[in-house]
């Protein structure tokens, strides 16, 4: 069966079909790296990796490319004000050069411990502001980008009368919402920025219009060309991005190549926690780091973020975490288990081999449709139901495991080592937690320590003397 997507500019689901046979040229938007990366942001970027290896389990080449956006971003996503990074940094008493390398590292910290297939290249838009400053002239040599008195460049939009396919603003919507402020220097309040001078700025580069730093958009049409070229087979981010900056792109690309630019549009839904939108206010934004520090794996922060479609909102829940945590370990408990039982003698693997076809084309089949995971992660978890279930010896417990294995890395699973061994320090925070939570009645949070202990082999004993703890053989978890 062929690979079939939902398309966002045609609003179709449609047959998948990269330009060159064989091989796949994919963007994905990448981190605004002002903050740490948090599980709303990992949410659209697991969207790139499943993508990538699903792909390459289908047998394509995948040519990814993900950009880290380290200046020129605007506080939400404005023509004017404080650039987000340069925010951020005001507030931290560091430069933005030196803000960006922090949250540069965290955010490849991240990729590794979720185990992300690395991309083929992850640029930054300070390295490549020459190609945007190239970019930016072509658009002026056709009249399609004016320059301001101030030097301030700007996109004439009534210059590309495609503009809204994407995301459905046209300018008609525009004007009638009222989404735009005015601004004198513009044609048209709708014009967006290519080059911004701002001598308040910390990072200026010099250009034809005068020392200044690239608009936002910019930065992806000219880094995505580089690297995969004029036209992209595939384009993914999270919803927030179709507009502005995805529109924006479309604009820029296709009026400086004369060709479109982008054949597939992906973008992956917002994430809810506990049924609403994270916030720092609320206290409910978690990063990367704080699941890992409160001890949960990365298999299941893997299995909690992809476990719903990527076009529907994916609501985060510390149970839900937990179930993940259970999952992995009973995926874990099977390949060990498996892994011996392959080392032994047994019947030969061919008497499996009707099981194994059907099972795979019910997994492979879910993902062609969409990325259907849902039914995928049925289709996996039916298959480990099926190892748990047989007395597989030798060869047939080798042909599971290799379907299992291909499954698995599908999501990225048990790709890591297993848990490791927590410190004696750690658990007896995790313990604590549990306690604090017991005094508070919320004996649903307790609950989840206990089962999160478990998972990475720590028992709790329950006594009159208080609560005493013990590592338990992987052999015994469920």
């Amino acid at each position: 069966m062929s690979i079939r997507l939902h398309n966002t500019l045609t609003r179709r689901i449609e047959e998948f079909r990269p330009a060159v046979p064989g091989e796949v040229r994919m963007y994905n938007c990448g981190p605004t790296v002002y903050s740490s990366p948090h599980i709303g942001n990992f949410r659209s970027f697991l969207l790139g990796d499943l993508l990538r290896r699903f792909f390459e389990w289908k047998g394509l080449k995948v040519r990814q490319v993900m950009n880290l956006t380290d200046v020129g971003h605007l506080l939400d996503d404005a023509e004017e004000g404080e650039d987000k990074l340069e925010a951020a940094a005001r507030k931290a008493k560091v430069s933005a050069w030196e803000l960006a390398e922090r949250y540069i590292a965290e955010f490849f910290a991240a990729l590794d411990y979720l185990s992300f297939r690395r991309a083929e290249s992850y640029p930054r838009a300070t390295a490549h502001v020459p190609e945007m400053i190239a970019m930016i002239e072509t658009l002026v040599a056709k009249g399609i980008a004016y320059t301001a008195p101030t030097g301030n460049v700007y996109y004439d939009l009534s210059r590309f009368k495609a503009y809204g396919r994407l995301s459905g603003n046209t300018g008609e919507s525009l004007e009638a919402g009222a989404r735009v402020e005015i601004n004198p220097e513009k044609r048209d309040p709708r014009d967006f920025a290519l080059w911004k001078v701002d001598p308040r700025h910390q990072m200026q580069w010099d250009s034809p219009w005068g020392r200044g730093f690239p608009g936002w958009h910019i930065e992806c049409s000219a880094m995505s060309k580089k690297y995969l070229g004029e036209t992209l087979d595939v384009h993914t981010g999270g919803e927030d991005n179709v507009f502005p900056h995805h529109e924006c792109e479309i604009a820029q690309s296709e009026a400086a190549n004369g060709k479109p630019f982008v054949r597939h549009w992906l973008h992956a839904r917002h994430l809810l926690v506990d049924g609403v939108k994270m916030s720092k206010r609320l206290g409910n934004l978690h990063t990367i780091e704080d699941l890992k520090q409160k001890g949960y794996h990365a298999d299941a922060i893997r299995v909690a973020l992809q476990k719903s479609h990527y076009r529907e909102p994916l609501n985060f829940t510390f149970d839900g975490l937990a179930e993940a945590e259970k999952k992995v370990a009973r995926y874990r408990d099977l390949a060990e288990r498996l892994e011996r039982a392959a080392a032994g003698s047994g019947p030969d693997g061919s008497t499996l081999a009707s099981l194994v076809a059907e099972l795979r084309a019910r997994f492979e089949a879910a993902l062609d449709d969409d990325l259907n995971v849902s039914v995928a992660f049925a289709a996996l978890d039916e298959t480990v139901s099926e190892g748990n279930r047989r007395a597989l010896e030798g060869a047939q417990a080798a042909a599971l495991l290799e379907l299992l294995r291909g499954m698995w890395s599908v999501f990225g699973l048990l790709e890591s080592a297993p848990a490791a061994e927590l410190a004696d320090e750690a658990i007896l925070a995790l313990v604590r937690a549990r306690d604090e939570a017991r005094q508070r009645r919320d004996f649903k949070r307790a609950d989840e320590v206990r089962d999160l202990l478990k998972a990475q082999g720590i028992e709790l004993l329950d006594g009159k003397d208080g609560v005493r703890w013990r590592r338990i053989r992987r052999e015994k978890r469920e």
